[in-house]
């Protein structure tokens, strides 16, 4: 910055956001280019804060670096860790393991995670299994208290209030006669 340009250093800062690819696409998904790479990867389904620290780790990018100043290669490298995180981390952190037809262990992103859970329910329900059954008719499925969480279905106890207005109209009719 010199005393004869008073702008110059508004210039530079125009450049660096001139810079910045605002949308970052992996498969179907635009992400957020503004801000840190491990933040915009978990707006990806699938994609945790954990799986993101990792992802960003192996693609050796800083985590906190904004996502859309990185260089094309360096972007392609974190899609390419991306679309292979099954083959990359123990069996036991990918989200769709020993699936039903193939027994292939894979990490499910974006809306394939989303169809495979569908089908696989859907499935669940066909065979009537347990699992399934509990889906169908819409109760919980993993073993959670029902007795007195999950009431779905109109008011339980005492309804306090449809008995003052009981009242009430009573005494209405009352003071009428």
């Amino acid at each position: 910055m010199s005393a004869e340009d008073p702008n110059a250093g508004e210039d530079a800062d125009a450049e660096e956001e001139e810079d910045i690819r605002y949308f970052v696409r992996i498969g179907q998904t635009d992400l957020d280019g503004t801000k840190s790479v491990e933040r915009a990867l978990t707006e990806l389904n699938g994609i945790g804060h954990r799986a993101a620290r990792i992802i960003a780790q192996k693609a050796d990018v800083d985590r906190r670096a904004v996502f859309g100043k990185l260089d094309d290669d360096v972007i392609e490298r974190v899609v390419d860790h991306v679309e292979n995180f099954a083959d990359e981390v123990p069996e036991w952190m990918a989200n769709h393991q020993k699936d039903y037809f193939t027994g292939e262990t894979t990490h499910e992103t974006g809306n394939d995670l989303q169809l495979t859970r569908r089908q696989d329910i859907n499935r669940m329900k066909m065979i009537d299994s347990y699992r399934g059954v509990r889906h169908k008719r819409g109760q919980k499925v993993r073993g959670q208290r029902t007795k007195s969480t999950g009431r779905t279905e109109g008011t339980i106890g005492v309804n306090v209030e449809a008995i003052k207005e009981e009242q009430a109209e009573e005494a209405a009719a009352e003071d009428d006669e």
